[in-house]
């Protein structure tokens, strides 16, 4: 009964908070919280637009007017607070974030970009307190200022929560999928004030495992525990709140644990069984209480998908050739290293079962089976050591540079699989070709990066149900950082 069935929701989904009628921990706390947030993204976006004028005047640019520093201020702060409330509008102080906090990050590139936009644009048609060089260089440093900026409040929330301000325990029912991903949604989602100590299950055979959450790393962890979800394990945990993750569950099981919550004062929230296919086009309509959903078929994505293949010419042109020294040296050190070609080439499925020929400098011996899975241990007698430094530092995907240039592959999606994996999908996995393979994705910037592709589905379906083009931008950020903290 404690087994979850494939389940692509996120906290962020509608779906899910539309069923999330708990009353939030430490009220006062969370009120201190919201506005505090505000007022740091008022001061993120003044030091960002700062920078870019300061910027301006170092680098020399343009015919250099200079303002008074009260006018730069005074300008900054209308500006500011214009900006908050653009993003209040696009709900970026709802208290859920996405996996991996992906979603966050796109908000504030595509709001950034309306509203430098915009501001560029009046420019044109109105005198203008900053030169258009100036909103160039602040609409290139307000996004980056207000990324940094969240990430030390989303630190400062986990400490403050570390001293236990602000926190309501707890218990996840169910350690199937859908109950893993609602431990790693609220792990990711501090502002909540939800801290989840322990998943229940009535599997016996999974207790004293440890679920670990959806991320960069495997950092946060909570045991599984035996079930049944009864009064005296509820208050032996000290729970204030079951949140079932099993959308399955049968009415009388949920009454059960309903009943055995209430008894110990516990709250109870639930994911509810209604899931849909990672395209389909949903809405939601909350009638006094009554969720109803309609379902059409797949959005049209025609402008995206134009978009995303010009920049993926583009970017990949640019980097290809700038890195060209590079691809010198790196096939100098494979032909030194070991026998063999310098460059790999396997078969794999692309969007719609597609078949092609992936690009990969050669990182392995040449007497290594060609297909089977990717080795998990660096020092796997199959990598040659030069190949150990490639796949370290990532350097041996660069040639799927010319993937992406012929159409094959795109910047961002998910990992194509060899055909012997993907002849073994179920209709559920199969989800994953309906869009272009990538060359760097969620599953890529995750812990779970250590297992197998198929076994981890969540990050392409979340990525399938979300992705647009400043999605796209948010996850090649992420990366960047990512390869730059050596993770």
């Amino acid at each position: 009964m404690g087994t979850a069935q494939p389940h692509s929701m996120a906290v962020s989904d509608p779906v899910f908070s539309a069923t999330w009628d708990v009353k939030r921990p430490s009220e006062q706390f969370q009120m201190v919280l919201s506005v505090a947030e505000r007022i740091a993204d008022v001061v993120a976006v003044i030091a960002g637009s700062l920078s870019g004028y300061s910027a301006y005047l170092f680098l020399e640019l343009g015919k250099r007017i200079h303002y008074s520093i009260g006018t730069v201020l005074t300008i900054g702060f209308v500006f500011a607070v214009a900006f908050v409330v653009m993003l209040e509008y696009d709900g970026a102080y709802s208290r859920d974030n996405s996996l991996m906090r992906i979603r966050e990050t796109e908000r504030i590139l595509r709001v950034s970009t309306q509203v430098f936009g915009i501001l560029f644009w009046i420019t044109f048609f109105f005198p203008s307190p900053f030169s258009r060089i100036v909103v160039l260089l602040a609409g290139i440093l307000v996004p980056l200022f207000l990324v940094i900026e969240k990430q030390i409040v989303f630190l400062m929330i986990r400490q403050l929560h570390s001293r236990g301000y602000g926190l309501q325990r707890v218990l996840v029912y169910g350690a199937g999928v859908t109950g893993r991903r609602v431990f790693s949604a609220l792990v990711s989602s501090p502002k909540l004030g939800l801290n989840p100590i322990a998943i229940i299950d009535d599997n016996q055979d999974l207790a004293g495992q440890m679920i670990y959450e959806y991320g960069y790393k495997r950092e946060r962890s909570v045991p599984v525990i035996a079930g049944p979800a009864i009064t005296e394990l509820i208050r032996e945990w000290g729970a204030k709140l079951v949140l079932i993750g099993i959308p399955s569950l049968s009415r009388q099981r949920l009454n059960e644990i309903s009943t055995a919550a209430f008894a110990t004062g516990a709250k109870v929230a639930f994911v509810p069984q209604l899931s849909f296919g990672s395209e389909a086009s949903t809405d939601y309509v909350d009638l006094d209480g009554v969720l109803i959903a309609s379902m059409g078929p797949p959005l049209r994505r025609r402008s995206y998908e134009g978009t995303k293949r010009i920049f993926d010419l583009c970017f990949s042109l640019a980097i290809l050739v700038i890195s060209l020294p590079l691809w010198i040296v790196l096939a100098l050190l494979i032909r030194l290293d070991s026998k063999g070609p310098v460059f790999f080439c396997q078969t794999r499925v692309g969007r719609s079962g597609s078949l092609f020929n992936l690009i990969k400098f050669r990182s392995m011996r040449v007497d290594a089976p060609k297909f089977g899975f990717h080795p998990t241990d660096a020092r796997d007698s199959r990598i040659t050591r030069v190949g150990r430094w490639l796949r370290r530092t990532s350097f041996d995907e660069l040639p799927q540079l010319i993937n992406i240039l012929k159409g094959d592959m795109s910047l961002v999606g998910p990992r194509p699989e060899m055909p012997f994996i993907v002849d073994g999908y179920s209709a559920h996995h199969a989800q994953r070709l309906q869009v272009t393979p990538g060359l760097t994705g969620l599953w890529q910037l995750s812990a779970d990066r250590e297992f197998l592709i198929h076994e981890n589905l969540q990050y392409d379906l979340y990525y399938i149900r979300n992705r647009n083009f400043f999605m796209d931008l948010a996850i090649l950020l992420h990366t960047v950082a990512f390869a730059m903290r050596g993770v």
